[in-house]
């Protein structure tokens, strides 16, 4: 009778890969949830009224922000300038909606 020494291997093998695709899978960010038939679509005239109002960071953060983000409870006033520079662009915020962002964020 000869020793079967391919059968542990095998196991041990198929083992290692059951193990390496569970870790792979708990690390795997779950894709972004689908855009909601109720959000207005970028060019609202709710938008375009909370732009006339700076007053209403809140709101357009809501707005255009929170989609992505929630309101941090704090912003350093050093990086909340630069922060809000890049978003502005994939926002596609007005200058004046993004300094009404600025204010809620650093009031």
């Amino acid at each position: 009778m000869k020793p079967n020494y391919l059968s542990g291997g095998v196991f041990l093998v198929g083992l290692l890969l059951v193990a390496t695709a569970a870790a792979m899978q708990a690390q795997a960010r779950p894709s972004p949830p689908a855009p909601s038939q109720t959000a207005p679509p970028p060019n609202t005239p709710a938008k375009a009224s909370a732009s006339h109002d700076a007053d209403n960071g809140d709101l357009i953060f809501a707005q255009n922000c929170s989609r992505c983000h929630r309101a941090p409870e704090s912003v350093s006033p050093r990086i909340a300038g630069t922060v809000l520079r890049h978003m502005r662009v994939r926002a596609q915020l007005s200058q004046t909606d993004a300094e009404a962002v600025l204010r809620f964020l650093n009031p």
